[in-house]
């Protein structure tokens, strides 16, 4: 079978105004980085695989399991049984998609010592985790090099996006400057989770990185997205400044 060419590959997205043929040069020399890839990640690395993005870093430490299955759309049973690595896997099965992009397995966590080797050359970091421990980690490297990146979480049948820009007045700790150090957060491991909300989160967050990547910056969504799938409802809420706060990490 003659191999696609690459005009034929994305021509439904350049087709797409707001992306054309520029952006998707854009796309193919951006670098991401996608911290964790369960359920966020997985459906975040596939939608940006597809899209072209030329390089693309998946981080994550832990093996494939049954329950993942339900919602981590790059895995299969093989892989449970196999005891695959997350990261290794969706390269695997992400080579298949796309050949003509390059992908990046790393099968560690990220911690203090070493998320500045994890994400250096990238453009964009995408939070695929499950705890803001790391999420702060990833928060202070990119301010520290002035990275964009898009904050993700779901659980249950809710789930909240933000995407945190350099210069842009706040960063993930100002935002959440008041959470307790021993938080337990909702997860799926406590209060459960839709397949669906994973994906809806997901696509937005992904939707979020393709117009940073192709400079659509005024397109970007400012504030928190917060959603429930169940309940079918979706706000924007904005993001107060504090005048009293100076944070310890942006100094904003």
């Amino acid at each position: 079978m003659e191999f696609l060419k690459y005009s034929d590959r994305y021509s439904r997205q350049t087709l797409f105004s707001s992306i054309g043929e520029n952006g998707q040069k854009k796309l193919q020399n951006s670098r991401v980085a996608i911290v964790g890839c369960g359920g966020l990640g997985s459906n975040i690395a596939n939608s940006l695989v597809r899209s072209g993005v030329g390089f693309i870093r998946i981080i994550d430490k832990d093996i494939v399991e049954l329950s993942n299955l339900q919602r981590q759309l790059l895995f299969d049973e093989n892989d449970v049984k196999n005891k695959m690595p997350k990261a290794l896997a969706a390269k695997s099965k992400l080579n298949l998609v796309n050949s003509e992009i390059e992908i990046e397995a790393v099968v560690d966590e990220v911690n203090k010592s070493n998320i500045g080797l994890l994400l250096k050359d990238t453009d964009l970091i995408l939070d695929g985790t499950d705890n803001f421990k790391t999420r702060f980690f990833i928060n202070e490297e990119c301010v520290k090099n002035n990275i964009p990146w898009i904050y993700g979480t779901v659980a249950a049948s809710y789930g909240m996006i933000c995407s945190i820009i350099p210069d842009s007045g706040y960063c993930l700790e100002c935002i959440f400057k008041d959470l307790p150090d021993n938080i337990n957060a909702a997860s799926s491991g406590n209060v459960g989770i839709l397949g669906s909300a994973v994906s809806i989160v997901a696509s937005i967050q992904s939707t979020e990185g393709l117009k940073i990547l192709t400079g659509n910056m005024a397109s970007l969504t400012k504030g928190m997205i917060i959603l429930d799938i169940w309940d079918l409802s979706i706000q924007i809420a904005d993001i107060e400044r504090d005048i009293n706060y100076r944070c310890p990490i942006c100094g904003k």
